[in-house]
């Protein structure tokens, strides 16, 4: 009897450490569409953590400010380490430190944000390529359908929640300084922590990015949906924003074939080798293509000149060219003067402390000084004394800001050219044609 009550501990703890370290023994039953959602996708999810210094919403300019410690989620959407997050997670955190689902915990740094949409994307040098999240599509998206959260909710790193989509394209204004637009309202249990995680579907494919819960409330959180992550990140990890290289395709994506190049810009290193609209991308070095977003994830990284091969389908047969990335044009001599020319204002520089004072969203915008009688901004409606606080998807604080928009208005062919002014304490939008896309 006393060698098998020695025994029992050893065996119980062999029964423990399997149970543990082991889900092989679990029932076809148990393993359900959720559990392989999650163990897909799980490793492709970190937290991230950090310290900034902050002041009360209600402090005058002056007050003295108070550090706290900062939570958040991000997902990993390139191998070699860049993360999406909510920029609020990581907005003037001095060390950002991120935690792999391994436990391992590394720093980050700031690649790209646009404050207005609240996204950014951070670096980590990994020693080895990372699982990249599954994205998947929200055009598709039917109230009702299960959905499951992700995230250091809490600072419980990797905490899953289950729920359903309640509705579909809320407008929120969570406090005096943020507000979304087309959300995805879920009762997924959504915590602070878990900003800047996935919202998944029970395929395990990421359908949205979890910004924000209604303060007050149980059971109501929200998601910027995918399709429009995509096409923000798609800016924010472009060649031209991150290393201020140039290689002028537009492209489609036409699902798993490729992507569709709609537009190759004049005079562009694309047009010099040969690259034309309808051509099918099907690889970039050695990224497969499905999107514009795998063609900047190919491109970022390179240097101007250096040669990326690009494949590319043509009439049924295939072939590979040499693409020598080009540097970004330089700004013109005279950025007042091209704000008169092409958008038909003259503006200034306002300091931060004024424009805040009115909207505390805003970091600073541009006080409108002169409209042109016959310019694109008059025939919108916009006035001498108007502050211009974003174009398109960017904030406009400097002068430098709405040429690096207007660079994009020209390379990309935009049609029209979103605005948001203050008038007062109200924010206006609108769209306009700026004058050089007449000519």
């Amino acid at each position: 009897m006393r060698c098998l009550w020695a025994l029992l501990p050893v065996i119980a703890v062999c029964v423990m450490a399997n149970r543990t370290t082991c889900n092989c023994l679990a029932s076809d039953s148990r393993r359900s569409a959720i559990v392989t959602a999650i163990e897909t996708q799980r490793d492709s999810v970190v937290n991230i953590h950090g310290q900034k210094m902050i002041a009360s919403p209600d402090d005058e300019a002056g007050a003295e400010m108070r550090r706290v410690n900062g939570m958040g989620t991000g997902v990993v959407i390139d191998g070699r380490g860049y993360i999406v997050t909510n920029y609020h997670v990581v907005e003037g955190v001095k060390r950002i430190e991120v935690t792999m689902e391994s436990g391992k915990t590394t720093t980050a740094v700031l690649v790209s944000h646009d404050p207005r949409t609240d996204l950014a994307v951070i670096k980590i040098n990994p020693t080895e390529s990372l699982s990249v999240i599954t994205i998947g599509r929200s055009d598709d998206l039917m109230i009702g359908e299960t959905v499951l959260a992700m995230g250091n909710a809490y600072g419980y790193e990797h905490t899953v929640t289950r729920g359903i989509i309640s509705a579909l394209h809320r407008t929120v204004e969570v406090s005096r300084t943020q507000r979304y637009e087309d959300l995805i309202q879920t009762d997924a249990s959504i915590n602070p922590g878990n900003s800047g995680g996935p919202l998944l579907n029970v395929d395990g494919e990421m359908i949205g990015i979890n910004v924000a819960v209604r303060a007050g409330a149980q059971g109501i959180g929200f998601a910027i949906p995918i399709d429009r992550v995509l096409e923000l990140i798609t800016e924010l990890m472009s060649s031209e924003r991150v290393d201020r290289t140039w290689h002028g395709i537009v492209a489609k994506g036409e699902g798993q074939s490729g992507a569709v190049v709609m537009t190759v810009h004049r005079q562009s290193p694309a047009e010099i080798v040969g690259v034309k609209a309808g051509d099918l991308i099907t690889r970039v070095g050695d990224q497969p293509v499905t999107s514009q977003l795998d063609i900047e994830r190919a491109m970022i990284g390179h240097k101007a000149g250096d040669s990326v091969f690009v494949t590319v389908s043509r009439d049924g047969g295939e072939r590979r060219v040499d693409l020598s990335l080009a540097a970004i044009r330089q700004q013109p001599v005279s950025l007042e003067d091209r704000c008169w020319e092409e958008i038909g204002i003259r503006c200034q520089p306002m300091p931060s402390g004024k424009v805040q004072k009115l909207q505390a969203r805003y970091r600073g915008g541009l006080l409108i000084t002169e409209v042109r009688k016959d310019g694109p901004a008059i025939d919108q409606g916009i006035r001498q004394g108007d502050i211009l606080v974003g174009l398109h998807v960017w904030e406009t604080i400097t002068t430098e800001n709405i040429s690096y928009v207007l660079d994009k208005v020209r390379d990309d062919d935009l049609v029209q050219l979103k605005f948001f002014i203050l008038r007062g304490r109200e924010t206006l939008f609108g769209n306009l044609v700026s004058d050089s896309l007449r000519r």
